[in-house]
């Protein structure tokens, strides 16, 4: 296991960290144990599905191992039906239970009978995928959802590098950190992004989340991209949302995950940036403002400093970098936040799922609430269908309000 994703696993013992993803289908299966075995066929087929963790002692990193896919990791649930929204209060409630990456790294949750399904005429089923953090992020859990649900491509096999010699790859990260420094100061390399005032949606969470998700063409929100038009309406609810409320949102800033390039060996590879959202102006000025950000920020991280200190990072001695996820303390809070909320965005490629038969329709997710954040957003593509879900803690965040809002600004 590299360094990134132990510090991953590790940290999943103080925070909750397990990824959802929920893939909806345009039918019920007349056998859901039928389709729950499809299911277990396709995962015993993919080496990458049959991954856990085994401890390798204190001193040394934990590793990944190949296994059986055991019957425990599909679980079907409400057998007798549930509607869509009812499907979303239970899902709010698995990152409550993480699962134990020594057991299994991956679950399916299966409703095999979901009414009012977005756009569906029937009955439906849905599949919501819960992975630990360290065995994937966006990008790896979309090869691996893929596999489960009938995508016939390969899932690419991260080969981690060797760790190297921490001191020496330290004095290399320091150098290239002072070039960064010079080149930043000399206008080469844009800056990082300040940090943001805390707002309300940045108390901590006191109680069961709620999830929403509103459902959209591709052609409503890629403007110029997906991300940008996402992130543009979000800056127009959430600003209009903390205003009404008398809160200042000139720093409004969105926590927003950016794919990375510096460990191809990694399950995870993102890196968060912080993009202002800049509520005060207009669409076309805001999609203007954020895409430069976005195109800065990822300039950023194509220079060699990035790659130095993550190799850097890589060669922590195991018993280091453990101790130090311990010292982490949840409790303590900051006085500016990288965003005031998070927004993930990821592609979950073409819409050649399925379950039981039937096509899917659409692919949602949910970015989890953390001590400092109450409010997150997922942003998901599937074919020509987008969700943008909203994560909530209901007691800090008005979430029908603010839901509200978002469907005003989608003109819906």
């Amino acid at each position: 296991m590299t360094a990134v994703d132990a510090q991953m696993f590790w940290m999943s013992a103080v925070v909750p960290i397990d990824q959802l993803v929920l893939f909806a289908f345009d039918g019920s299966p007349e056998s859901p144990d039928a389709a729950v075995e499809e299911l277990r066929c396709r995962a015993e087929a993919c080496d990458e599905l049959r991954l856990r963790v085994v401890e390798a002692g204190w001193w040394r990193y934990p590793r990944w191992c190949h296994g059986d896919v055991g019957a425990d990791q599909f679980v079907l649930r409400e057998t007798g039906g549930v509607d869509w929204q009812g499907c979303l209060d239970i899902a709010a409630r698995f990152r409550r239970e993480p699962l134990d990456l020594h057991r299994m790294a991956w679950c399916a949750h299966v409703f095999p009978r979901v009414s009012g399904v977005p756009g569906s005429t029937r009955v439906g089923s849905v599949v919501v995928l819960q992975t630990g953090h360290a065995f994937a992020d966006g990008s790896r859990g979309t090869a691996l959802a893929g596999a489960l649900l009938g995508r016939r491509q390969p899932v690419p096999v991260p080969v981690a590098g060797r760790r190297g010699f921490l001191p020496a790859r330290g004095v290399a990260a320091a150098r290239a950190h002072r070039q960064l420094v010079r080149d930043t100061e000399a206008g080469l390399v844009p800056p990082a992004t300040a940090g943001s005032p805390l707002l309300s949606i940045n108390q901590r969470p006191r109680t069961t989340p709620v999830l929403r998700t509103l459902v959209l063409r591709r052609d409503q929100l890629a403007n110029p991209t997906v991300t940008i038009g996402a992130l543009v309406v979000i800056a127009e609810a959430l600003g209009g949302y903390l205003t009404a409320r008398g809160e200042d949102t000139a720093a409004l800033a969105a926590e927003v995950t950016m794919a990375g390039q510096q460990d191809s060996g990694s399950h995870n590879n993102f890196r968060n940036v912080g993009i202002r959202l800049h509520p005060e102006a207009d669409r076309t000025r805001r999609a203007e403002l954020i895409g430069a950000q976005l195109t800065a920020q990822r300039r950023r991280g194509e220079h060699p400093a990035m790659r130095a200190s993550a190799a850097a990072s890589a060669a922590i001695p195991a018993a280091l970098l453990r101790w130090g996820v311990q010292q982490f303390d949840p409790s303590v809070r900051s006085a500016t936040v990288t965003g005031n909320t998070v927004v993930s965005s990821v592609n979950r490629g073409p819409a050649d799922l399925s379950f039981g038969g039937f096509p899917v329709l659409l692919a949602a997710g949910w970015s989890g609430l953390s001590p400092m954040m109450s409010l997150t957003h997922g942003v998901h593509g599937l074919g020509d269908t987008i969700a943008l879900s909203v994560h909530a803690d209901p007691d800090n965040v008005d979430v029908d309000d603010y839901v509200d809002r978002l469907r005003v600004a989608f003109g819906r």
